[in-house]
């Protein structure tokens, strides 16, 4: 069974930045369509940026401009690189194999002075 493993969130001030990581268990990594989706408090899951096995990248309006996608297949890993951090921003983050039920534990983004 896939596992998807998060790090890399915390607290940043408004206008920071932060670099999340998703380890893929498995070595048929590079197969995989990937994608980073964000829950806040009483809201629900929506995405955040996707990316394919060719590498071509999908974003959400909200973060288009401030947020990179990208995976390394060689570490069987895919980032999320977030800059120009706004509160609204602030949620757990999770990543997932894109079109199955296979998610991370989530990771914790708050932005905050």
């Amino acid at each position: 069974q896939v596992q998807l493993v998060e790090s890399g969130g915390g607290l940043v001030q408004p206008g920071g930045s932060l670099s999340l990581s998703c380890v893929v268990s498995r070595t048929s990594f590079s197969l995989f369509p990937m994608g980073w989706y964000r829950q806040a408090p009483g809201k629900q899951r929506e995405l955040v940026a996707t990316i394919n096995t060719s590498g071509s990248t999908n974003y959400a309006d909200s973060v288009k401009g401030r947020f990179t996608i990208s995976r390394d297949k060689a570490k069987n890993t895919v980032y999320l690189q977030m800059n120009s951090l706004k509160p609204e921003d602030t949620a757990d983050y999770y990543c997932t194999i894109t079109g199955t039920n296979t998610w991370g534990q989530g990771t914790q983004v708050t932005v905050s002075s």
